[in-house]
């Protein structure tokens, strides 16, 4: 006697995909190209620029972390070298909160070359974290058009990425652990920076 079966209901037949919860969502991810960021540099009218540069930053889950941070400091454009990079996938949707819908994230063929084209040509001075730093967060200027330039987790930024920033700073850490992670790094930079624009 055959047994009765249960109809399976839609996305548990057989070889049927379940619907991905983020499929509409990772459509709506902003993105600009590098020559559309700049044209938005060369007159950003009474904006001031304010950049997020990621050097290498291969975790989706950090990006999504910074971006959402990027979000919620007001950052036109998260920038990010076009290999060796993470790419913007549903994973990192999901962590950004709603980021990765409004803040575009700008893939850049040659960071060096990027990071001397937004000093040279829209005054746009790089602020980079590393260990071998000129001085620490809070005693750096981080007003006017700004890129705040971080790198991959546990490598830091390239060689070249590091020698165009226009200064380097490091975050006073207060306890055994030698640094951030990438993301709560960058939300720290951020947010300092949001703080001296607000209260001076």
């Amino acid at each position: 006697m055959a047994r009765h079966r249960r109809p399976k209901s839609a996305g548990n037949r057989p070889r049927e995909a379940r619907a991905n919860a983020h499929s509409a969502k990772i459509q709506k991810v902003a993105r600009l190209s590098e020559e559309s960021l700049c044209e938005f540099l060369a007159d950003p009218g009474e904006v001031e620029p304010f950049l997020l540069i990621l050097d290498g930053v291969q975790d989706p889950h950090n990006l999504g972390a910074c971006l959402r941070s990027a979000e919620g400091a007001g950052v036109q454009a998260v920038v990010v070298p076009r290999h060796k990079s993470a790419p913007v996938t549903e994973t990192v949707v999901r962590i950004s909160c709603g980021g990765a819908d409004n803040v575009p994230v700008v893939s850049v063929a040659n960071m060096a070359r990027f990071l001397e084209r937004i000093r040279d040509d829209y005054g746009i001075r790089a602020v980079g974290t590393a260990d071998q730093a000129h001085s620490d967060l809070y005693e750096s200027d981080l007003t006017g058009p700004l890129a705040i330039v971080l790198g991959a987790e546990g490598e830091g930024m390239r060689r070249l990425t590091k020698e165009n920033c226009d200064t380097l700073i490091s975050i006073p850490m207060q306890g055994n652990v030698e640094c951030l992670n990438v993301s709560n790094a960058a939300a720290v930079c951020l947010f300092e920076s949001v703080r001296q624009r607000l209260f001076g």
